[in-house]
């Protein structure tokens, strides 16, 4: 803990820390780094200038099922290593607050550890999720705000 009030506080992980998740099918190592500039996880030939994560392990779970790819579906747990925000794509737009928790960042995260064991989604219902953001694409309306 800092003791000393004129320097601000710094993000530390800890287990009484927020926890983040990062849904993915890229093959990564505990202490490598995802960083901004990459190729987007759900858009064809789109890189961002942001990473995403979640706090909730559910929306990280979509995150692994909805990316593109063949590769293993793979959920890291990952700490920030500088600011964070709230998700403008979901926050206050598909849901009104932050129910579940997307927060995006324009600094890498490391990663700290993998969810090895996770219940995927029914077959049923990722077919149903990508019919749903194909028709968005068929309309026009799937903007990533970035």
């Amino acid at each position: 803990m800092n003791n000393d009030k004129t320097e601000p506080e710094k993000f530390q992980h800890n287990p009484f820390t927020q926890t983040f998740f990062h849904g993915t099918k890229a093959d990564l190592k505990i202490g490598d780094y995802i960083s901004p500039g990459y190729q987007c996880n759900y858009m064809e030939n789109r890189k961002l200038n942001h990473i995403y994560v979640a706090s909730t392990l559910t929306a990280a779970i979509w995150g692994a099922e909805l990316a593109i790819g063949d590769a293993p579906q793979r959920i890291y747990l990952v700490e920030p290593t500088g600011e964070i925000e709230n998700d403008p794509n979901v926050t206050d737009k598909k849901f009104p607050g932050n129910p579940t928790m997307p927060y995006r960042s324009t600094q890498p995260f490391k990663i700290i550890g993998e969810v090895k064991t996770w219940q995927p989604h029914s077959s049923e219902e990722i077919k149903a999720m990508k019919n749903g953001l194909r028709n968005l694409r068929e309309q026009g309306i799937d903007l990533i705000i970035d």
